[in-house]
């Protein structure tokens, strides 16, 4: 069998090459959003909540209040 060649770096080596890829990563500039869709998406939650909270029956909003209370005192 051939011999192969060693790949074990020390942890030096392996935390330089990490913190560099991180670098590499942060410098990358953020993609373009489009102008519409950003738009679009600010109009529909502007009125999100007030439709939804407008849509739902009373039993049905109470439903969702307990239940959300009863998640937030979980622990």
């Amino acid at each position: 069998m051939p011999k192969r060649s060693s790949k074990s770096q020390d942890a030096n080596q392996i935390a330089a090459r990490l913190v560099q890829n991180t670098i590499d990563k942060t410098e990358q500039a953020p993609p373009e959003k489009n102008p519409a869709a950003v738009a679009l998406g600010r109009l529909g939650g502007l009125k999100g909540g007030k439709a939804r909270a407008e849509s739902l029956s009373a039993t049905r909003r109470k439903a969702i209040a307990k239940k959300a209370a009863k998640a937030r005192w979980k622990n």
